[in-house]
């Protein structure tokens, strides 16, 4: 796609937030239930064997063969040093998914009156912004993507000159980011071209 393209926006320069506008965290249902099932069997299983032993029963098969490898194999061995490198692994996506709140999806909007939080999907402002583009004279189609710090946004004009409809999507989109009341508005990019001809 030939065209021209511009910053538009402010789109270069630093966006402050609105105080309260920290991004939704995430639930994450499925990991909590996937580790709370894992510790959950594996403390069952081993309170059980325990509870044998000191019952005077034989320990476990697995229990015995655990021990047995635990204290013969040597540190370097292939199966130690692979179970300690998925151990870390998964330790680290635990800590990651703790300490980062995720729902990339969801951008924060103005805190509203009482405290009230509310957000917007990047989908649903991509939409009400390409349909706003649509509406600008010589603009034929527009492709929008919504980020936390940009939005892009690729359109084709098949009549006027590309600068004047560059400027004038501009504009609509800065009004357009303004009136979705983010917390953090995001910098506009936009770049228009010609179709290309079949």
């Amino acid at each position: 796609m030939s065209g021209t393209e511009g910053g538009g926006a402010g789109g270069g320069e630093a966006r402050g937030e609105v105080p309260g506008g920290r991004r939704f965290w995430a639930v994450r249902r499925v990991p909590a239930f996937l580790v709370a099932a894992v510790v959950l069997g594996a403390a069952g299983l081993l309170l059980y064997d325990v509870a044998a032993v000191r019952a005077h029963q034989p320990a476990m098969e697995w229990r015995r063969r655990l021990t047995h490898e635990l204290a013969t194999r040597p540190l370097g061995d292939g199966w130690v040093v692979g179970g300690a490198v998925v151990a870390v692994v998964v330790g680290l996506w635990l800590v990651l998914l703790a300490a980062t709140p995720g729902l990339r999806s969801v951008l924060p909007m103005r805190p509203g009156r009482a405290g009230l939080r509310a957000g917007i999907d990047r989908r649903a402002a991509a939409l009400v912004l390409r349909d706003r583009a649509m509406e600008v004279s010589g603009v034929q189609s527009v492709r929008v993507k919504v980020g936390r710090r940009r939005v892009n946004v690729r359109a084709q004009s098949h009549f006027r000159d590309l600068d004047d409809v560059r400027a004038d999507v501009e504009g609509v989109m800065a009004e357009g980011v303004r009136k979705l009341g983010l917390a953090r508005e995001p910098g506009v990019s936009v770049r228009v071209g010609r179709p290309v001809k079949k």
